[in-house]
């Protein structure tokens, strides 16, 4: 399968599953992008349009959080952005999040991402 197929099974993914999951004031949608070097998150309030927060990984570099836990270098990037983004989302009152993975599969970074914001005390 080619790159440019495989981006299109995941937008199409992403489609179907945005059809569904919509983020609200109350409770926020969790979304998370991928790329080959970086990821990202954001919490977003689909009803006023609007991102209550987010994190990436460069917000970890800055903080110079190097505690990979046994995890290689990327994952454990990813789940201190989980982390950082689950702090960011207390401070602005979120207490419960519904997770969007942006049509990538739920192994790896995505998963990791995943735990550190449920570590970080975000409820899915």
């Amino acid at each position: 399968m080619s790159k440019i197929n495989k981006n299109q099974a995941r937008l199409r993914r992403q489609r179907r599953v945005r059809a569904k999951v919509k983020g609200t004031a109350e409770r926020p949608r969790l979304s998370v992008f991928r790329s080959l070097d970086h990821i990202y998150a954001q919490v977003i309030d689909d009803e006023a349009g609007r991102t209550v927060c987010a994190a990436s990984d460069a917000d970890v570099k800055k903080a110079g959080i190097k505690e990979a836990g046994g995890r290689k270098a990327k994952v454990a990037e990813a789940f201190a952005v989980g982390q950082i983004v689950a702090e960011r989302a207390k401070k602005a009152g979120i207490e419960s999040v519904v997770y969007d993975r942006n049509g990538f599969a739920y192994t790896g970074r995505v998963a990791a991402l995943a735990d550190g914001a449920r570590e970080g005390g975000l409820k899915f």
